[in-house]
Order: C-alpha cells, then structure tokens, then sequence
C-alpha cells in the first residue's frame, strides 16, 4: 500500500501488508503551492512520519505526479484522501498495469498544511 499524508495512515495500513508513505519534496512543494512552502523541512516530516507504529517507510518524490514512483515501487494498493473522486484519479490506469488499485480513505478535515496556515493567520490578527 502506498498513500498519500493526508490519507488517515491507520486505515491506510490496514489495507496493505506494508506501508509506504508518499512525501513530497520541498521543492515539488513549492513549485505547487508557492513561497513559504512547505511548513516543516522534509527532515521533520519524514521523522513524524517513520515515528508512526504504522509506517513502515517514506518514499520522497521531486517530481509533479506519482507516476515514476507508483512504477518503481508497483503497489498492490494506492490509498487516496476522500477529497476525490475515481474520476480525479489519473494514476488508476498506470495502477492496473500490474493489477493494482486505487482507494479512497476517508480524508481526515481540518488537517492540511493550507488549512492549518490560515487558522493560524487568522488567530495572529
């Protein structure tokens, strides 16, 4: 199983035998979602994460799109946030090509970095 931060990592892993967790880079991060991003350094990100009974790895990407990781890595199972849709899904099909899938996992609300900023923002005025 392999999914995304978002993605409640315990029903995540109750999916797969093994769990890999998709981490973004800073770079990718930024070139996404503008200055000041991300948050926390991929160091600390990456260490919360393996702290977690029920990640059993973090696999870091640079790159725009899951793809090049999904064909290296050929998951059985890629866990998605409920924020989408099957339709919001172009991974699927690479997915089937060695007879994976995509599900969606309830999306944990109130938990993105965005989210959080503005909370944050807001409380500062």
């Amino acid at each position: 199983m392999i999914g995304d931060i978002g993605v409640g990592v315990q029903a995540a892993r109750r999916i797969g035998d093994r769990l890999v967790v998709r981490a973004d880079s800073g770079t990718s991060v930024r070139r996404r979602k503008g200055k000041g991003r991300p948050v926390s350094p991929r160091a600390d990100r990456v260490r919360v994460l393996l702290a977690l009974g029920c990640v059993d790895a973090v696999a870091v990407f640079d790159e725009d799109t899951p793809e090049r990781l999904l064909t290296d890595l050929r998951p059985g199972v890629r866990g998605k946030g409920g924020d989408r849709t099957g339709a919001d899904l172009p991974e699927a099909a690479l997915l089937g090509e060695w007879g994976g899938q995509a599900v969606l996992l309830p999306y944990l609300d109130g938990r993105s970095s965005t989210a959080l900023m503005a909370r944050a923002a807001e409380g500062s005025r």
